[in-house]
């Protein structure tokens, strides 16, 4: 029997204007596996991230979280249960270290007590806080990054701000993860860690991963399921090797044979 998903796109459509950037799609992703989501430009796929993650409110269809219709829910109460996101621009905070990057990913748990256990040091509030910083050294070392703790974000290489954008985003243990491009621009040795934490993700913890990229070939090797958008539709999806060999797909982004 099919596991549900997760995360679900039923029948969305968004219009900009006279445009129709996406048309009656269907896509949805289960625990413990990573689909890849690929298109040429323009074929809608950051706008689907955007319905996905509740930054944009579709035209039409629904959004499904574990089955509940989640349309009208915001970015912030989808984020708080469990669908995080990595964007296109790198979105990190450069003047604060990489660890703090990671912990501003837990900080709207709270840390119990409000100002009064501030200002007193609470044992639960420091509790609290230890427990917090050892889950970022943890992520930071598992994402390849650890030495970084201590080193401020903003002059880091693209390849490595994009593994912090990575460890913030799972920093408080997601469920979904919306992963739009995630290897542009890190190399080889980078990619190869990217990949590993992302099986890691699926595999141990049992995550939802949906990924955005350009890079084909990291596309086919790293996901089990393809999904293929064209002109805001979806034109295939499958295994990754039924969708390589699609003749409409190949045609429409991966090119024709000669």
């Amino acid at each position: 029997m099919t596991a549900p998903y997760v995360l679900e796109a039923v029948g969305v459509g968004v219009r900009f204007g006279g445009v129709r950037a996406l048309t009656g799609v269907d896509l949805g992703v289960r625990a413990g596996e990573v689909c890849g989501l690929i298109g040429p430009n323009g074929a809608g796929k950051t706008t689907l991230f955007d319905v996905l993650s509740g930054i944009r409110r579709p035209d039409r269809g629904r959004m499904l979280l574990d089955g509940v219709d989640v349309t009208r829910r915001s970015p912030v109460w989808r984020a708080r249960h469990g669908v995080r996101r990595t964007f296109q621009r790198q979105q990190l905070f450069g003047q604060l270290s990489v660890a703090d990057n990671v912990l501003v990913a837990q900080e709207w748990r709270g840390g119990g007590g409000g100002p009064v256990a501030d200002l007193v040091a609470a044992p639960a509030r420091r509790r609290r806080e230890r427990e917090r910083r050892e889950r970022a050294a943890r992520v930071l070392e598992g994402c390849g990054i650890g030495e970084l703790g201590d080193v401020y974000a903003g002059g880091l290489p693209v390849g490595r701000a994009r593994m912090v954008e990575l460890a913030r985003a799972v920093a408080d243990r997601p469920r979904v993860l919306l992963l739009d491009e995630p290897a542009s621009g890190m190399s080889a040795p980078e990619r190869e860690r990217l990949a590993a934490v992302v099986r890691r993700l699926a595999e141990e913890e049992g995550c939802a991963v949906l990924l955005v990229e350009h890079n084909v070939a990291f596309v086919m090797e790293l996901c089990a399921r393809v999904v293929v958008l064209d002109l805001g539709t979806v034109l295939a999806q499958g295994a990754a090797a039924e969708v390589r060999a699609d003749p409409r797909v190949r045609q429409a982004y991966l090119g024709a044979p000669e």
